[in-house]
């Protein structure tokens, strides 16, 4: 509207000095019965009223907190439901195929020389299973007839020790019996004992362990194969009696137990914090795993609006039950601020026109 009052004067007019402004660019004096309509420092107009309206809903929402309880499943790209395609499958029926695929073919894995790891020759159809079951790692150069799969020094026992589907030769192709590979590995690594422990008693839950080693942890695991859910837990390995030695020290200060809840939190993983005890002071045989017990425990960080008054249950409405009541006051009370302002505008407007006239 301001805009228009801005024009050429075409032609030789004067002015009241008697000045010729002919093409010049002057201001035009509005009509005195033309009121000039400007924003108000209130509102303005019914338009901000209406955009006050939208913010203020918008802030009147809950704030969306992320929840870890359940599985976590990834999305496929043609819209595949990944949690029916694992009940269609589960991991134990899985498991069950390869160990009687892998016992009926007696096949042998090789150890690595130097660690604990080892190398295991199937077919395509072993490979699947494997795949399935979530058990190694195929290596890139398998070939179309045979393929590859690198296995930890935890998933060689537990295919050797609990399923009894594979034999182990050590690096000079010399057949080990069950005793000799458990000194291999524990002296490979001098936490085999209690790690392996873990590993196999959340196997015997079919539950899919793999390293933990990018989150900080012994382990994470998986409800079902890692193609199709995240991971829910980042498992802490602490063992605990005489026959671990100086190996029972973790998480003994505040701050480790801080450092491996944060790191675990801020990947949307529960920590679970597997404690190993035994009177056993040997640890030389794999008859001591029968000796060993397991403890779970689960730490998670107290967030007062998730549980408040309710300790068993917590409810997150509740806690924003108050938040809301409060916030839809707040926008009741400057809508009719603006009303009001938007009505004291309307009448001194209406006064300065009346004044003029």
């Amino acid at each position: 509207a301001e805009s228009s009052l801005l024009l050429p004067r075409a032609g030789g007019r004067r002015n009241a000095r008697g000045e010729n402004n002919a093409g010049a660019w002057t201001p035009r004096a509005p009509p005195p019965t033309r009121p000039v309509l400007r924003s108000s420092p209130i509102g303005g107009s019914f338009l901000a009223l209406a955009r006050l309206r939208c913010r203020c809903r918008f802030l009147s929402a809950p704030p969306q907190l992320m929840d870890m309880s359940g599985p976590r499943w990834k999305k496929g790209k043609d819209g595949k439901d990944f949690a029916a395609l694992a009940a269609a499958q589960p991991m134990s029926s899985n498991v069950t195929k390869l160990q009687s695929s892998l016992k009926g073919s007696k096949l042998v894995a090789t150890l690595c020389s130097g660690g604990g790891d080892a190398v295991l020759g199937v077919n395509p159809q072993q490979a699947a299973l494997l795949n399935r079951a979530a058990f190694g790692r195929a290596l890139e150069n398998a070939g179309a007839e045979k393929q590859w799969f690198q296995l930890g020094a935890e998933e060689v026992f537990y295919l050797h020790h609990a399923l009894e589907c594979i034999v182990v030769e050590s690096a000079s192709k010399d057949l080990m019996s069950q005793g000799e590979l458990w000194d291999h590995l524990c002296s490979a690594s001098e936490s085999f004992p209690e790690m392996y422990k873990a590993y196999s008693h959340l196997r015997s839950k079919n539950w899919v362990v793999r390293s933990g080693l990018q989150y900080g942890t012994d382990f994470v695991a998986y409800r079902h194969h890692p193609a199709l859910v995240h991971s829910e837990f980042a498992v802490v390995v602490v063992p605990e009696g005489s026959g671990f030695g100086g190996r029972c020290s973790r998480l003994k200060v505040w701050s480790d137990l801080l450092c491996a809840l944060r790191a675990s939190g801020s990947v949307a993983k529960t920590l679970l914090v597997l404690t190993i005890s035994s009177n056993v002071c040997e640890l030389g045989s794999p008859d001591c795993l029968e000796q060993l017990v397991v403890h779970e425990r689960t730490v998670t960080r107290w967030i007062a609006q998730q549980c408040r008054e309710q300790r068993c249950k917590p409810c997150r409405e509740e806690a924003y039950k108050e938040e809301e009541d409060h916030t839809g006051e707040t926008v009741v009370s400057n809508y009719w601020g603006v009303i009001l302002g938007l009505t004291v505008l309307s009448s001194l407007l209406v006064y300065k026109l009346r004044f003029r006239r």
